[in-house]
């Protein structure tokens, strides 16, 4: 299958889990209550790519990804009688890009939905949205240009003392906006963030 064909339909199946998610929440708006505007954690973030673990093609330099980040929930929530709680959240983070003993600038913004389990001390999240790179030429490997789309789904293992341990598949590509000579990167990153 064609690269375009493949990044086309990953931001494309992170859009449908949404629109399910927000009818699925509509139709049981009973369930729904409002929250403040808070912030829900920060913490630091790194990992790298895998060859075997990506979306097609892989990459043809070996990337490193390290940031700081924040997640902000937003007003919008529900709560299920099984215990189940979804809410919107704003992932912001701000870092670096390397591969081939370059380094660049990495900023994201992403909105999504995080779905929480407090009896198991587990999140799950999903999410998608934009980052900007400062450098867009790694090596043998051209990410195409400075505006790309990044997606992510990931889980959160919430520990004692305010503390989480986290893991996140992260896609970021042009998808196909600068042509079809370039291609993204996939990475998995591991993150502790402390809860407020």
């Amino acid at each position: 299958m064609e690269r375009s064909k493949i990044v086309s339909k990953f931001p494309a199946t992170i859009t449908g889990i949404l629109v399910m998610t927000v009818w699925l929440t509509v139709m049981n708006a009973g369930l729904a209550h409002t929250k403040e505007t808070e912030l829900l954690s920060v913490g630091i973030r790194g990992g790298l790519n895998s060859n075997t673990l990506g979306i097609p093609p892989t990459e043809k330099e070996d990337f490193q990804q390290y940031d700081v980040f924040a997640v902000v929930g937003t007003p919008w929530n529900w709560d299920f009688p099984s215990g189940w709680e979804i809410r919107f959240r704003l992932n912001l983070a701000a870092g670096a890009l390397r591969a081939a003993g370059e380094a660049g600038f990495i900023g994201e913004v992403s909105p999504g939905l995080a779905f929480t389990k407090p009896d198991w001390n587990l999140t799950f999240d999903i999410g998608g949205g934009g980052a900007y790179l400062s450098r867009e030429k790694y090596g043998r490997q051209d990410i195409g240009g400075p505006v790309q789309i990044a997606a992510h789904a990931g889980i959160t293992y919430h520990l004692p003392w305010h503390m989480s341990l986290g893991w996140r598949f992260h896609h970021i590509s042009d998808a196909a906006l600068y042509g079809s000579n370039n291609r993204g990167v996939d990475l998995h990153l591991y993150e502790l963030s402390y809860r407020f």
